[in-house]
This record gives C-alpha cells, sequence and structure tokens, in this order.
C-alpha cells in the first residue's frame, strides 16, 4: 500500500514540505516529470524546485515505453553526478507510471522490458511521489506501471512500484477535457466491474471496488456540481486502485492491452472501445457504462480495426491472452477452456 497520503483542495502547495526530508543534500536533485500541457502554465510556477533539480515535461499523447524509460534513467545518469533524492510524477497515468518506473530502474540494472511482469524487481525503487492531474487510472495507488515494451504491452508489477508519497488535491484535475474525463473514468469503473465480478475477489479488494462501483454512478449518473463530482471521481480512482491491488483486472484490460500494442490506443479509450461489445462477460457492467456514454453524450471513434491485416488481428488477440492472470481473474483457472483467439479477433473487428 501506499503509506503516505495528503487529500485536499490546495495541497498541492504542501509539495515541498513533503519532500524536503527527503532531501540526501544539495547536490542530490529531485527529479519532476511533468506532463508537458502544464509547461508554460501557472502549475509550472507552483512546483518547488531548489538548487539542481530538474524539470522534464512529457508528452502524455502516447503510451508510456520502456524505451521512454530506459532514455530517462539514462539522461538522469548522465546529467548529474550524485543519484536523484527522489521522482516526482505529475500528470495523468501515463506521467505517474513512468514515474514509478524511472523510480525503479534508478535502482536496479539493466532495462525496463527485462522487469515487464510480477514480482521481477530485485531493489528498491528510490523514493517517489505521485500527483494526479486526471482520475480514474488509479495508477497513484497501484503496484504496477504499465508499459508498452519491444514484444509487449505488460506493467512492472512490485512491492517496489508503489508510490511512497502521494498528493491528491481536486483542484488539479479542473482542466481535463470531457472526453478524457470519461474514458479516464471508465478506467475505473471498468476496474470496479472486473474486481468485484472476478474470481480473485476477497473481502479487503470487494470493500474497495464497491466503494468505487458507488461513487462511479454518482458522478456519472447523479448530478452532482463540478467540485463535489471532481472531488468524488479523486476517490473513486484511488478505491478503484485499491480494489485492483489486492484482485486483479480482467477482459476488458487484457484486451485493451492488445489494442494498445498493435494500435497504439490510449488506455482509458481502449477499455471503452472493449467494454462496449463484453456484454457476454458483463452484462450488468456494460448495461451501466452504456447509460453513462449516453446521459454525458460520447461518441467513441468507429471502424479503427476494419482496415487491419489478419496477422495484426491475431498478434492483437495473442497480447491480450498472454495476460493470464487477468483472464484467470476474469473466467476462473480453466479460463483457456473458455476463450479462444477466434472469439477475441470477432470482438476487436467490431470496434
Amino acid at each position: 500500500m501506499v503509506p503516505r497520503v495528503v487529500y485536499g483542495r490546495g495541497s498541492f502547495d504542501q509539495l515541498a514540505d513533503i519532500i524536503l526530508p527527503n532531501r540526501r543534500n544539495s547536490e542530490a536533485p529531485f527529479i519532476f516529470l511533468v506532463d508537458d500541457f502544464f509547461q508554460g502554465k501557472e502549475l509550472e510556477q507552483r512546483i518547488p524546485w531548489l538548487f539542481n533539480d530538474q524539470i522534464i515535461f512529457i508528452s502524455a499523447d502516447e503510451e508510456p515505453k520502456t524505451a521512454q524509460v530506459d532514455a530517462l534513467v539514462q539522461k538522469i545518469k548522465n546529467d548529474f553526478d550524485e543519484a536523484p533524492s527522489g521522482v516526482v510524477g505529475i500528470g495523468g497515468g501515463t506521467l505517474l507510471d513512468l514515474a514509478k518506473a524511472v523510480a525503479i530502474m534508478l535502482n536496479n540494472k539493466g532495462c525496463a522490458s527485462q522487469y515487464q511482469g510480477w514480482d521481477l524487481v530485485g531493489r528498491p525503487a528510490v523514493y517517489h511521489v505521485g500527483v494526479p492531474t486526471i482520475s480514474g487510472t488509479g495508477a497513484e495507488v497501484s503496484r504496477t506501471t504499465v508499459l508498452l515494451g519491444p514484444d509487449k504491452k505488460l506493467g512492472i508489477n512490485s512491492d517496489y512500484t508503489p508510490f511512497d508519497q502521494v498528493v491528491l488535491d481536486p483542484d488539479l484535475v479542473a482542466t481535463v477535457p470531457k472526453a478524457q474525463w470519461f474514458y479516464t473514468g471508465m478506467d475505473c469503473f471498468i476496474h470496479c466491474v472486473e474486481s468485484l465480478e472476478g474470481t480473485y475477489l476477497n473481502a479487503f479488494s470487494q470493500s474497495y471496488g464497491e466503494k468505487a462501483h458507488d461513487l462511479c454512478q454518482e458522478v456519472f449518473l447523479g448530478d452532482l456540481p463540478q467540485n463535489k463530482a471532481e472531488e468524488k471521481l479523486m476517490m473513486a480512482s484511488w478505491h478503484g486502485g485499491m480494489s485492483i491491488a489486492y484482485s486483479q483486472v480482467g477482459v476488458a484490460h487484457a484486451m485493451s492491452y492488445g489494442l494498445s500494442y498493435v494500435l497504439g490506443t490510449k488506455h482509458g479509450l481502449g477499455n471503452c472501445l472493449v467494454f462496449q461489445h463484453l456484454q457476454e462477460f458483463y452484462p450488468r457492467g456494460v448495461a451501466l457504462f452504456l447509460k453513462m456514454k449516453e446521459k454525458h453524450d460520447i461518441d467513441f471513434p468507429h471502424g479503427l480495426c476494419k482496415g487491419l491485416t489478419a496477422s495484426e488481428l491475431e498478434t492483437m488477440a495473442q497480447i491480450a491472452l498472454s495476460m493470464e492472470p487477468l483472464w484467470e481473474n476474469a473466467l476462473g483457472k480453466n479460463w483457456k477452456d473458455r476463450i479462444t483467439q477466434d472469439q477475441l479477433q470477432q470482438i476487436y473487428q467490431k470496434i
């Protein structure tokens, strides 16, 4: 679990005090990885950099990649004689995942792709802090950092991955565009459905999943004022992330990984594109999802898979089926008898 969390409007301004005790000395910098959306904006001026700290602005337009992590780690090592005091990620799921991965790789040898999988990390990460500026991914609380590698899309999933500190400030999510707000919020909702209907479910994950599921319905089917919706979705993201940290996701996430690997589709949108066609697996969840989509007048892209070759569709399905823990959670230990590559390709062809 994340050992420390601060919540509240304006709490971003506590960041300087939070990280100060973890500064080893003036030569050991903090590295701030920040969504380039905030470059030149007011938030940039509030980042508490000192001495030779470094702010690196990164585009969140594409999924985070293992090669990107390796390049960032090499840049940091080249730029400084002394190892960093810590890494701070400020942004959505892409920036938070990058921050977690960079913190891990600063203390572990080799390439990031070597650690894609479960419990492969041998040494603790450097001190790292997460500041989400969009709600829904659960990246602020999860024990994984999902990366697109040369051969697969898979997380670095370990006990060393979670942040040492998270700052939850609802003021930071006010600038999220509506479509992205919906896609990322639905990522949270889908987390809950897949956790609550999975075979890995236990009382601990259930308590978080049920709360997040209820909060999502309040936000997306209720009539809350914006400030309350922002706060409740931030809490839904946290609780949904906690739920899957102690259970697992399922069919939509597995298939979204295949979609992202071949087409580069962003995670939240990818989950939505897949989930709308999963009535066979999650009938109640899909029905609620479609109600939320209709209420907020959201249009999804169409025909993304229409021109794909047989080889590309096969790769998509193979990537999805490689996510064995997700399928076991969704369908049980005999999941290989219940799903085929052809079934997945038929679903992809609807997207």
